[in-house]
């Protein structure tokens, strides 16, 4: 008996042990869940039942605690206080909501910047942060990262294994860690030995040859100043890659720090979509990603006179695609539940716009949806911010009044849930656009025109893609290739060999490859290669690029394609068909005139396209994509700029941010259950698929 007892109590230990996917903390038939930050902090504690109870009643499953409450829950060095949030958790659990719990880490309690100041950023020009905002402390300082791990460690053993605690969210919209400070800069020397091994690899990788820059020692190397004219660029760009990296670290130390006590709680983190930040997806003890997203704050115009109400399309749409590959589920933490504070022109959205931005989330896959906050804040540096209630505590939003909506919409979603797959035609026009922020990031440091902006060139393929109705993944180089019939790979200044020759098996067996414009012109050092320019891509795209040309914004020059102009600007390859490649369209109006400006080429059982100019309003690219399409008989749609349609769970989701209605062709056999087809600005309709 004893042996079997033995045993039992070793399969149980196991079964608790085992490590739970991320995936089983979001039930498939659940689709989506929904809920609203609180501050309890902020308000007086007789009100803290009614908004729970507020909150519950308009159908939010989850709250969000103590982002930004350090120094309530350690007011002294070492001294504690949970019982305030305990009785918060307990409220919040009486009306069946769920907490996610939040780390601290974003804004330091005035006592511990007064005693450890050394904690503090300190900026290019050697001045230091003051307390007062958030974000002021450094993720480099040694004494802070150890510090802001014993609070962890005392809030995780509180709240670890509490089952009204669903997960954790780590920080608050973490950014790259800029710090010039002492830590820092051993830290980055430290970082920098750990990458390159030895000086001699450092020096030959950061070309130091140039301008007497050769190092004998890392500890000569300082943290750059990047302001300073001439600063050697690869030294810039790993001092920025070491920034993101501390990032990335400090929320893998909280990350571990919570997992060690608690077995049954997601961990992730709330990231500002920002394409160029390294960090994001480099923490790997989180369970998935989020992302914050705001639409109307004063700067896009959107789609149409009044198109600035509903927000530009593609923010929603790309940071959907862009997360949801990083991690085996995404979600979004902050979604805008109204008016901001902060923006240059805080307009009133238009009404059923947050509700629109809420049905695109979960269009794109979302697991879980969170608003920036359940009630408007009265006082501090976010006031005449909306909540889902307004300042008076108690008269829902019309923002609020959306989410509400949404929530009810999305149990008549469950209860058709059934699970199944997307439409054929959908799924054959599936596509991934190849994208690397570090690549990015080198780019933009040595644009070589001020007309260049990396981002609106993704762009310009990505909105066009999604005017095809296709589903877009943004992957990586590590990513498995095969699963995608086009790959687009957009200004990829930076590639190895060994990238050269995936993208030609890719090819090879059947994938179809189209790279742009600044493509290949560097190694993955960011050297450019002892050879022609842009060589080893040469065999690849079929062509030689003889030269590159960059124009001043008073003389575009055009494109000729299949008898149309299309004009450009920024960035023109130039290019020279070998074999039997194909010119598809060539430049006019200068001195090259004639000369092939896109090329098309069948390698192997697949195709690859070169695209060699950068259009100015993105008309070029989408005739190159639309007629690559029709060449490899991939059905598309023609949807208009700010018409999104996605599907998932068996379910297609329309939506309009244009200022003008559409009127969208459902399937024939489908169930219309949310919405009528014809789509008003800000108008969403949901079907179910026919079996």
């Amino acid at each position: 008996m004893k042996k079997l007892l033995n045993i039992s109590l070793l399969v149980f230990v196991f079964a608790n042990c085992v490590a739970q996917k991320a995936t089983d903390f979001f039930p498939e038939k659940e689709l989506t869940t929904v809920g609203a930050y609180y501050y309890p902090e902020h308000w007086d504690e007789t009100q803290w039942d009614r908004d729970f109870k507020k909150m519950a009643d308009m159908g939010f499953e989850f709250t969000h605690f103590a982002e930004f409450a350090w120094t309530q829950l350690e007011p002294e060095e070492g001294k504690y206080d949970f019982a305030w949030l305990d009785r918060a958790v307990a409220l919040a659990a009486k009306y069946k909501l769920k907490v996610i719990m939040c780390t601290s880490t974003a804004t330091p309690p005035v006592w511990l910047t007064r005693k450890h100041p050394e904690i503090l950023k300190m900026r290019e020009d050697g001045t230091y942060m003051d307390h007062g905002s958030r974000q002021h402390a450094s993720f480099s300082n040694e004494f802070y990262r150890s510090y802001s791990m014993k609070m962890i460690t005392e809030q995780a053993k509180h709240y670890g294994n509490d089952s009204r605690i669903i997960g954790w969210q780590l920080d608050n919209e973490p950014a790259s860690n800029v710090d010039y400070g002492p830590d820092a800069q051993k830290r980055f020397r430290l970082w920098l030995k750990d990458k390159y091994k030895t000086i001699d690899a450092l020096n030959k990788s950061w070309g130091t040859n140039f301008w007497s820059n050769t190092y004998t020692t890392f500890d000569q190397i300082n943290i750059p100043q990047h302001s300073q004219w001439g600063m050697n660029l690869y030294q810039r760009l790993d001092h920025s890659r070491f920034c993101d990296n501390e990032t990335a670290t400090f929320l893998d130390e909280q990350a571990k720090t919570i997992a060690k006590i608690a077995s049954k709680q997601w961990i992730t983190s709330n990231y500002i979509p920002n394409y160029d930040a390294r960090y994001i997806g480099n923490s790997k003890a989180l369970d998935f990603v989020t992302y914050t997203r705001y639409m109307v704050y004063g700067e896009h115009n959107g789609t149409g006179l009044k198109g600035y109400r509903t927000g530009e399309y593609s923010r929603i749409a790309m940071a959907n695609d862009y997360f949801r590959p990083l991690s085996p589920l995404y979600g979004v933490m902050e979604l805008q539940p109204g008016q901001v504070n902060w923006g240059s022109i805080n307009s009133q959205p238009l009404p059923g716009a947050v509700r629109l931005w809420l049905w695109h989330v979960f269009a794109g896959g979302s697991k879980l949806t969170c608003t920036y906050r359940f009630r408007a804040p009265i006082y501090g540096y976010e006031q005449y911010h909306a909540g889902i209630l307004g300042t008076d505590g108690v008269t829902p939003t019309r923002g609020g009044l959306e989410f509400e909506e949404f929530i009810k919409e999305i149990k008549v979603l469950r209860k058709n849930y059934a699970k199944g797959t997307v439409p054929a035609e959908y799924q054959k026009r599936k596509t991934a656009i190849l994208y690397d922020p570090d690549n990015t990031v080198a780019i933009n440091q040595n644009k070589q025109t001020n007309l260049w902006d990396t981002e609106a060139h993704v762009l310009k393929y990505y909105k066009t893609l999604k005017g095809f109705g296709a589903p877009v993944d943004f992957i990586r180089d590590s990513m498995d290739f095969a699963q995608y019939p086009v790959i687009v790979v957009p200004a990829y200044q930076q590639m190895s060999r060994q990238l050269i020759k995936k993208f030609t098996d890719y090819a090879s067996n059947g994938g179809n490859l189209v790279l742009s414009t600044r493509s290949g012109h560097q190694d993955e050092q960011g050297h450019l290669w002892q050879a022609k320019h842009a060589e080893p891509i040469y065999p690849l795209i079929g062509a030689e690029i003889e030269f590159y040309d960059l124009l001043k914004p008073h003389a575009p020059d055009n494109v000729s394609m299949d008898g149309k102009q299309y004009t450009w600007t920024s960035w023109g390859d130039v290019l020279k068909p070998t074999g039997s490649t194909k010119t598809w369209a060539t430049y006019q109006g200068d001195f090259y005139a004639g000369k092939p400006a896109v090329t098309f080429r069948t390698l192997g059982k697949g195709t690859v396209t070169y695209v060699g100019p950068d259009s100015n309003t993105g008309d070029l690219e989408q005739a190159v994509l639309t007629k690559l399409y029709n060449q490899l008989n991939i059905p598309v749609e023609n949807y208009p700029p700010g018409v999104i349609v996605e599907y998932r769970d068996g379910f297609g989701i329309a939506m309009n941010y244009a200022d003008t209605p559409y009127e969208v062709k459902i399937p024939a056999g489908a169930e219309v259950l949310i919405g009528k087809p014809t789509l008003p600005a800000a108008g969403v309709v949901v079907w179910k698929i026919k079996k």
